[in-house]
């Protein structure tokens, strides 16, 4: 039985000598293997479709495992996130995070609408490190973490000075730092951001300027809370560490 769906490919294998297993996650469905039969040659029709990033309607024979792509038509290649390699190396990270994140055939439109936003940001030029972070923020729900950002996680106040346990899963405010004496004393526009970043919806996202300082800090949270909570060591957020390291070089 055929199907069409629309989706973004979020990871090509190469399989064989010509073939290449997509990762497509897609509006309706979710997340759906496929194999692209030829798809390593430079002729075939489907060399282009199966591309990382490329999003457009896909074509597929159903099965119980994988599904065979058919055919598949292009609404927007990234093209920008493609020729540039920082861009590529983030988008990387934010594909695999997803896919990391999610189990085959289980549709969420959200978060379909969250990642194509995402890539649409950061190829229209908009600060890659932001855009990761606002993903990273809005897929910890997706995970199973909620974490505590309009209020003190221990005592419940909404007034006061404000830093970030990883402990208590979220902000603590200052009667409550002994609580915790590795918190994070984060400045409060970090605090601000870190709840922006959480509950802004991202079709509203305008202009965000943030200082290098300021991004470190985010940085620095984020990704002490993903190694306490989800366990992810991904190969593509090392890499992306080191291009990061590279362009601080540059």
């Amino acid at each position: 039985m055929l199907q069409k769906c629309e989706g973004i490919v979020i990871r090509a294998t190469d399989y064989g000598e010509s073939n290449k297993i997509v990762t497509i996650f897609t509006r309706e469905l979710g997340k759906v293997g496929m194999m692209a039969r030829g798809a390593k040659k430079t002729n075939s029709r489907l060399s282009s479709v199966s591309q990382l990033f490329t999003y457009g309607y896909f074509l597929f024979q159903k099965s119980s495992g994988l599904g065979t792509l058919q055919q598949a038509e292009i609404i927007h290649s990234f093209r920008t996130i493609r020729e540039d390699l920082f861009q590529t190396a983030y988008s990387t990270y934010i594909a695999d995070l997803l896919d990391k994140s999610v189990e085959d055939r289980k549709p969420n439109p959200f978060l379909f609408e969250l990642f194509y936003q995402t890539l649409n940001y950061i190829n229209e030029g908009y600060d890659p490190d932001i855009m990761m972070n606002i993903f990273e923020m809005k897929v910890l729900p997706v995970l199973g973490h909620y974490p505590v950002l309009d209020r003190c996680a221990v005592c419940g106040s909404t007034d006061g000075e404000f830093g970030f346990s990883i402990r208590e899963n979220g902000f603590i405010c200052h009667r409550c730092f002994s609580v915790d004496p590795y918190y994070f004393p984060v400045s409060q526009g970090v605090l601000k951001l870190l709840r922006l970043f959480y509950f802004l919806d991202i079709h509203r996202l305008g202009n965000i300027s943030v200082k290098e300082e300021t991004k470190k800090e985010l940085r620095k949270i984020i990704s002490a809370y993903y190694e306490e909570y989800t366990g992810l060591h991904l190969k593509s957020k090392r890499f992306l560490e080191q291009m990061e390291n590279l362009k601080g070089m540059l």
